[in-house]
């Protein structure tokens, strides 16, 4: 790598944001460039998106970064992606099917329900390590299949192109010559063996999805393609890297290091373990392929938790604090909790939707729990943020039964990690270090790292030097100790959220 081509442009395609980021040498955030992106709800429980928005909002945003770096600069492109939305396109044109289906929609949720009572979730979950649900991409790219005249077909005959939105974008920056996608993003799909880490035929069958329509499935850390064709982004830029944005996120935080677990902080979270073997007796929990790195294979154990900022968000609506300043209500939310002792024995279970991971019971509805006459607002504020550390603890306890699962770390990225208070209980919770990046582009530094990786032909060790700072939250071991009754009382009232679906 010559002295001038230092700069790595990574591609953060999300739901809500197209961002770009430019990476130095040094690893360092030198510019950045972000696009908003419409989504669509035609129907109810449908969600969906412009495959061709999405695309001109990523060129836009990569076009800007390389403008503002100089072309000269730059080395590679590197991408991670929203995971689990499909898309379909024409090979002859480009053009897509319809649109993009997200990975909130739930239109195949009948075909998911047929392919349970048929009684081929065990099986499937054996060999995708996933369960059977509408989040995942198979059953979408069926759906699209379906949704144009003789899709089936052109489909056996290699005319239409089915993939996740990396394979998208891939096949858009090379001008159509590259057809590939990364590895980690096709063990979302469910049509993925995770052995053998290729499509599997049984499962291509069960779905009704012919592999000729399928991108070729490459390593995370891997050369793509170049770039061609392009108005604004000059030809012959290697891509060197994608994979799906919580995988990155993982990534950035510590390369994969064992022990250290991932959670991100949003409306829901993601709590993600890097893990070597597909092998998991651990039901409650997705096994899925974390990344390939050009040299190992990492697998995750992940359980998706639906309600964690949005419960903090509903009780600040439900208690009047959503009606001040913005500034004033995260005021309120950071220091509200420490102004009690304790919840006063409330316990609040946000089963708004359902209840995800370990649980994953979606006629569960939620409930708060053992109130009393002095029960204020900060006691019900501090049991809704207490609600977001008992919910990742339960996902923790369900890895422990992982053969070979440690834990020594938690790293935590996201808006409500943003809360030392929150932070602090989570640790003493959990009776481990709680670390937290403060940078809100972590996704694309985890692919940025994979495309370096790639780039300078280096050990993933060697990347060590490249990843963000954390601020460390120390458990408090006596407070642990004390805490453990209190979990045990959330999971009771995590029971009477069930009793009416038994």
């Amino acid at each position: 790598m010559s002295a001038q081509k230092d700069i790595i442009i990574a591609l953060d395609e999300g739901t809500t944001n197209a961002k770009a980021v430019a990476l130095d040498g040094q690893g360092n955030v030198v510019a950045k460039f972000s696009r908003a992106l419409a989504i669509h709800t035609p129907r109810e429980g449908w969600v969906e998106q412009s495959g061709d928005a999405l695309l001109d909002a990523s060129l836009d945003v990569v076009a800007q970064a390389i403008t503002c770096v100089g072309a000269q600069r730059v080395a590679a492109l590197a991408i991670s992606n929203q995971r689990e939305t499909a898309i379909g396109w024409y090979r002859a044109s480009g053009r897509p099917l319809g649109p993009a289906i997200t990975w909130q929609c739930s239109r195949t949720a009948d075909f998911c329900r047929a392919l349970r009572e048929q009684g081929h979730e065990a099986y499937i979950k054996s060999i995708t390590g996933l369960p059977v649900a509408p989040l995942f991409s198979a059953s979408k790219m069926r759906w699209l299949l379906e949704s144009v005249p003789n899709g089936m077909t052109l489909a056996q005959q290699g005319e239409i192109c089915l993939g996740t939105i990396d394979s998208w974008l891939l096949w858009n920056l090379t001008h159509g010559e590259e057809f590939r996608c990364d590895i980690s993003n096709a063990s979302r799909t469910q049509l993925l063996n995770l052995n053998s880490g290729q499509w599997d035929n049984k499962m291509l069958a069960l779905f009704g999805i012919p592999q000729q329509a399928l991108p070729e499935v490459c390593p995370s850390s891997h050369h793509f393609g170049v770039t061609k064709g392009l108005e604004r982004i000059p030809d012959g830029i290697p891509i060197l890297a994608m994979i799906g944005d919580s995988h990155a996120a993982l990534f950035a935080h510590g390369l994969g290091m064992e022990g250290c677990v991932k959670a991100t902080y949003g409306t829901g979270s993601s709590v993600m373990a890097p893990v070597f073997s597909a092998q998991s007796e651990v039901s409650a929990l997705a096994t899925t392929i974390a990344w390939h790195d050009g040299d190992t294979l990492v697998y995750g154990l992940e359980g998706n938790i639906p309600h964690t900022g949005d419960a903090v968000a509903w009780m600040a609506d439900s208690t009047g604090l959503s009606e001040l300043p913005e500034e004033q209500l995260l005021h309120e939310l950071n220091t509200l909790p420490a102004t009690v002792d304790s919840t006063l024995g409330v316990y609040f279970v946000p089963a708004l939707t359902g209840l995800g991971a370990p649980w994953w019971d979606e006629d569960a509805r939620g409930l708060i729990h053992g109130l009393s006459r002095g029960v204020k607002r900060a006691h019900l504020v501090r049991a809704a943020l207490e609600s977001i550390t008992y919910q990742i603890a339960d996902v923790v306890l369900a890895m422990r039964q992982h053969n070979g699962f440690r834990l020594s770390a938690l790293m935590v990225d996201g808006g409500p990690t943003k809360n030392d208070w929150l932070m602090q209980y989570q640790a003493d919770l959990l009776g481990c270090p709680v670390m937290r990046s403060d940078i809100p582009e972590l996704s694309a530094i985890g692919a940025g790292l994979l495309a370096r990786k790639k780039l300078q032909g280096a050990s993933t060790s060697q990347l060590r030097d490249y990843l963000p700072e954390h601020v460390s939250f120390q458990p408090n071991m006596a407070r642990h100790g004390r805490l453990q009754k209190r979990w045990h009382e959330w999971q009771g009232a995590v029971e009477r959220t069930r009793w009416q679906t038994r």
